[in-house]
């Protein structure tokens, strides 16, 4: 077993220390399990793995409760055993996604900023959380739990949880003290406003606090997080990216926005990261960042000095982001800041500091409403996540997506979404390669002459073709549709795996 002491330094937890498996035996048939982890940061590794192997010999199912998306060493290996009968708030492991689209695991989806809430209050899981099981840098000599790449729900889950397991992961620099803001607010009606004013406020402590008595086992760990490397910038990202950076230079220009912008928000993934990348070659300068992950652009803007300061969820870098900030530590870490979900998602707050919120869409319709989750309108691909809570809430809140897909087999840019999760209220721009829609202020109908100039050349036609049939139709209504024909779209997709007439 791995030698912890150095960093377990509370004499009463180091007596606690045991391995993997004795840990896991504190988990029983349909608990309520949480877990730290968001993207796939700060989950727990070996304590999951443990448990997958003993419901290998005695098969048996729990509820599992997360901060967002996990690694492999927790989503993959239960789900191989077939060990999770529910799962919340947000997943992007391919075994899980496939155990819950065969209905073999009950899912769902949650605004991540509701999640802690909603267990505290008792409608998720009967109000009990039976056991926590969290990642941890060091324990210091109080007893505090110091996390790790991310804080995610784990704040709210060591509250919670009858018990806890903590797994100290040998990996995590132990500089990553410092770097969380711990806080859990008070529920409804006893909540205080949360004196989050800018992207480098504090309102909380570097540390999770926890009775030592709920500690039930501390557990070494040396497996890193399981990163994700980044897809390469392509031309389409490179377009979106200047489109989106052009209009910024046209609402500075028109008084709308600051020179250094508001504070910027941007969703997981290749296409986020690609846009954020387009920054450090702009102007822009003073930038500030409240969001929920972290990422490798975010790094780059740091070394190209037009990033201030960062205020996240979870530090979500690629292998080799990974390399960049653990080998420059010192560096990155006074501009770097991690929240509790709840806080890096508050939808009153991303409202008052005026977020400018960047997500993607798998699709969206002519008339700006936003399918983010479900292909066809039905097999899930991860979920809501959070962009929910900054969409709604920011001061400017951009969709982006590529025109077509599958190689231009399908238009991103459809009739009518096959699944809606942002109606076209909580949309301001969609951004494409082919441009920016702004549809702030505008009709229904004058929406959808913008976003079908954004469209792919190959689908235009028939996209105005739609809308143009559509209004006699229905005699020129205020959003028209041909319902028959909107389903169809997608009909047609699913069953010849083209949108091409």
């Amino acid at each position: 077993m791995i030698d912890i002491t150095d960093r377990v330094l509370n004499a009463e937890l180091r007596g606690k220390i045991t391995t993997a498996e004795e840990a896991a035996l504190h988990i029983e048939p349909n608990m309520n399990v949480g877990t730290s982890g968001f993207t796939p940061s700060g989950y727990p590794k070996a304590v999951p793995v443990a448990l997958a192997e003993r419901m290998k010999k005695e098969p048996f199912k729990i509820n599992l409760w997360t901060g967002a998306s996990v690694g492999p060493e927790l989503d993959a290996v239960l789900a191989s055993v077939d060990g999770v009968n529910f799962r919340m708030p947000y997943q992007t492991n391919s075994e899980m996604r496939n155990a819950i689209n065969a209905n073999k695991v009950q899912y769902q989806d949650l605004h991540l900023s509701e999640a802690a809430q909603l267990t505290r209050y008792g409608y998720i899981g009967g109000g009990t959380l039976d056991v926590a099981i969290v990642e941890a840098c060091m324990i210091t000599k109080e007893g505090y739990i110091v996390p790790t790449t991310s804080l995610g729900n784990t704040a709210s889950y060591v509250k919670q949880a009858k018990k806890v397991i903590v797994e100290v992961n040998t990996t995590q620099p132990v500089e990553f003290f410092g770097m969380h803001d711990v806080y859990v607010p008070e529920d409804p009606p006893y909540r205080m406003p949360l004196n989050v004013v800018a992207s480098d406020t504090r309102i909380g402590k570097p540390y999770v606090e926890c009775p030592l008595d709920k500690i039930v086992a501390v557990v070494p760990c040396d497996v890193p997080d399981n990163t994700r490397p980044l897809g390469a910038i392509d031309d389409d990202s490179r377009a979106m990216s200047k489109n989106l950076l052009d209009f910024l230079d046209a609402e500075i220009a028109a008084g709308r926005m600051p020179k250094n912008l508001l504070p910027l928000q941007s969703g997981v993934g290749s296409v986020a990261n690609a846009v954020i990348g387009g920054f450090v070659d702009s102007d822009k300068e003073h930038l500030t960042v409240y969001t929920e992950v972290i990422q490798d652009g975010m790094f780059d803007l740091i070394d190209a000095g037009k990033l201030d300061f960062a205020s996240g969820t979870a530090l979500s870098p690629s292998p080799d982001g990974q390399k960049k900030l653990y080998g420059n530590f010192d560096f990155y870490a006074p501009k770097l800041l991690l929240r509790p979900q709840e806080i890096s998602n508050s939808p009153e707050i991303v409202r008052r500091i005026g977020v400018i919120a960047m997500n993607t869409a798998i699709e969206c319709d002519i008339y700006g409403n936003v399918n983010s989750t479900r292909i066809n309108g039905s097999r899930l691909m991860n979920g809501i996540g959070g962009s929910g809570d900054f969409a709604r809430n920011g001061y400017l809140s951009v969709f982006f997506t590529v025109s077509s897909a599958k190689k231009g087999a399908v238009s991103s840019i459809v009739p009518m979404v096959s699944h809606q999760d942002h109606g076209a209220q909580d949309v301001d721009l969609i951004v494409t390669e082919r441009g920016v829609a702004d549809l702030r202020g505008k009709s229904s109908k004058q929406r959808a002459k913008e976003i079908i100039a954004v469209s792919s050349p190959e689908y235009r036609d028939q996209l105005q073709d739609y809308f143009d049939r559509a209004c006699v139709a229905t005699k020129n209504a205020d959003k028209p549709h041909l319902l028959n024909e909107a389903l169809s779209w997608h009909v047609n997709a699913l069953e010849k795996g083209t949108m091409k007439k």
